[in-house]
């Protein structure tokens, strides 16, 4: 399956993305036992959680309510809290990551290092129970097993009052939290992405996308935000049958006339290691009969501007072409290892398995897992590729 979170028309709030979860599914009585339980360090929080109706959308309120909230601490006794906490290892792991999410973007804003910021409305109770809730219920839907796709995020606008004085919407920290992601202001004169929400939706995006990507819909969750609006104020997450078989990539393109072939072998390498889902390299002529190659890189789109700074860096080209959101057909991809015993030694062999439509249409042993057989026997590699095939 993949998870599409659509937070273009009302925003994020932790307690929306709880709503929505619940609705797809997760265990409202569950959550409400964890969420107010891991608050208690910070303070106390009354959850609840009710069906309402959001201009004509059906959907799930978690409301948190703070009752009590002891002073405000610095992040190394915050995370120490957390860490005392009686919770399971990936979600604590998990909400640890949001909160440092939210402590680095607090730091950088009022120019503190990590150890000495206090956490305000962040470190709330309320605000705890939002993150570990919202954590909680990614992990009891599996959700850490499917893709998950983040559609731009609607902010709001006008000012909005907190601890340190009135502030523009969207709030500096959202800003920061969001640098990766697709932001746009309004509809609505009012802030519609919380710190909260935005670091709990950048940790768990697999993938930010501009459009929602040719899906098929299968079951969608609504959680519904605190205010009322002239238009339904809901999180949607539509979670879709498997759309493995296609992809967008970003195609980046070069002329390279000046670079010997050690230092193309070199860039080879240095592109690989940066992010580059393929590379290729390809002789041609070029103006004035010169010798030269075509570089082309196939590219998930979150390793792009990385991939065109190296190149810009290692080659000092003039210009470099980008082909973005080309969409390609994959096959669904599957690893296997399988056992066998060569010379009286066993080994360990990974195969890449390919399908198509649910049939079978490759199956190829790794390289690098046949390099080391050979090497250990002393066997010819091809001979190896032939015994195991």
């Amino acid at each position: 399956m993949t998870i599409i979170i659509d937070p273009q028309s009302s925003g994020i709030a932790g307690n929306m993305i709880i709503g929505a979860l619940v609705d797809l599914g997760a265990d409202a009585y569950e959550l409400k036992e964890i969420m107010e339980k891991s608050a208690k360090p910070f303070g106390k929080v009354e959850v609840s959680f009710n069906k309402i109706t959001k201009h004509g959308i059906d959907s799930t309120f978690c409301h948190v309510e703070m009752i009590e909230h002891t002073h405000s601490v610095n992040y190394p006794e915050f995370i120490e809290k957390i860490n005392n906490l009686e919770l399971n290892e990936n979600v604590r792991k998990t909400s640890i990551k949001v909160f440092e999410r939210i402590a680095k973007a607090e730091a950088k804003v009022h120019g503190k290092t990590i150890e000495t910021i206090h956490f305000h409305e962040v470190g709330a109770s309320d605000a705890v129970a939002d993150v570990i809730g919202s954590v909680y219920a990614y992990y009891s839907l599996n959700l850490d097993k499917q893709k998950i796709i983040g559609l731009p995020i609607a902010v709001g606008g006008g000012r909005v009052k907190t601890a340190h004085g009135t502030i523009p919407v969207p709030a500096p920290a959202v800003v920061e939290i969001l640098k990766d992601a697709y932001i746009k202001g309004g509809p609505v004169d009012s802030e519609l992405a919380t710190p909260t929400g935005s670091a709990i939706y950048a940790e768990i995006c697999d993938e930010i996308q501009e459009f929602i990507p040719q899906i098929k819909p299968k079951k969608v969750g609504y959680g519904a935000g605190r205010k009322d609006f002239d238009h339904p104020n809901v999180l949607r997450i539509i979670e879709t049958s498997d759309i493995s078989e296609k992809d967008e990539i970003d195609v980046i393109e070069t002329n390279l006339d000046h670079l010997t072939g050690e230092e193309i072998g070199y860039l080879f390498d240095r592109l690989s290691d940066v992010g580059a889902s393929d590379v290729s390299i390809t002789p041609i002529i070029m103006k004035k009969n010169r010798q030269g190659s075509l570089l082309k890189i196939i590219s998930p789109r979150k390793n792009r501007d990385e991939l065109v700074n190296t190149i810009f860096k290692e080659t000092g080209s003039l210009g470099i072409r980008i082909a973005p959101n080309m969409h390609r057909g994959i096959a669904k991809r599957e690893f296997v290892k399988k056992e066998f015993e060569i010379e009286g030694e066993k080994f360990e062999v990974t195969f890449k398995n390919g399908y198509v439509n649910g049939e079978l249409i490759s199956s190829r042993p790794e390289y690098e897992d046949l390099k080391e057989i050979a090497l250990k026997t002393g066997i010819p590699l091809i001979k190896i590729k032939e015994m195991i095939q």
